[in-house]
């Protein structure tokens, strides 16, 4: 909810006037643009499987997509269009879910039942047939540079389980409905729900934290090579 605005806690003052200081497209922004000044691009602009249909190649100095590529139904497509976007010399700025702090070891999944595909930074995913390395996919890009990429964990609990096994249904849905509960009465994030959050984490039971505070994303910024 509103990822692109929570993870501006996270970049340092100078990230905007670096790469967004010129022409940005906002791939899949809703409400939330990066910057006031970004052009969107999101359902009622066109299909953005299909975002070459509308806009020139090399038209931006940066194109930015937060927790829009996982809903894309090639994502190899998707970023090889955005990055043909892009003006020599300029940024891809990609935000995705994390893997593992997200969809937690479940697929589809449990959060967002329009998740197409999951990302991921390191090991071996449990559904490698939709699951990406988020680095090497924007690595592949030709005349790509990375310039820095960053897994975001922002007020997630990450205590371990104390049972090694996932929880059953009636169990998740039980804590699931609590969770909603909290939600529907704004009380996402107040001591009664982190406490929850803990034991939900404690017994192994998927949550999503991003209903609040926490972050579970990657970060890559690329640049293309003049």
């Amino acid at each position: 909810m509103n990822e692109a605005s929570k993870t501006r806690a996270v970049r340092d003052s100078n990230f905007y006037s670096r790469y967004m200081s010129d022409s940005v497209l906002d791939v899949g922004c809703g409400p939330d643009l990066v910057v006031s000044h970004a052009k969107p691009f999101d359902y009622e602009d066109g299909d953005a499987n299909e975002i070459l249909n509308y806009l020139k190649p090399e038209s931006f100095f940066c194109v930015h997509s937060s927790h829009c590529l996982e809903h894309m139904k090639n994502p190899r497509k998707s970023i090889r269009d955005w990055w043909t976007l892009v003006k020599p010399g300029g940024y891809l700025i990609t935000v995705v879910p994390d893997e593992e702090l997200y969809e937690q070891g479940y697929w589809p999944s449990l959060f967002n039942t329009d998740h197409k595909s999951m990302f991921r930074l390191n090991g071996v995913s449990r559904h490698p047939e939709i699951s990406f390395n988020i680095k090497d996919l924007i690595e592949s890009l030709p005349g790509a540079t990375i310039i820095s990429v960053k897994r975001h964990s922002n007020h997630y609990c990450q205590w371990k389980p104390l049972v090694p096994f996932h929880a059953p249904q009636p169990v998740r849905n039980t804590f699931f409905r609590v969770r909603g509960w909290l939600l529907k009465r704004k009380l996402v994030d107040s001591l009664v729900d982190r406490i929850l959050v803990k034991v939900t984490r404690l017994l192994n039971v998927p949550i999503d934290q991003t209903l609040g505070k926490a972050q579970a994303q990657i970060e890559v910024v690329a640049q293309k090579n003049g």
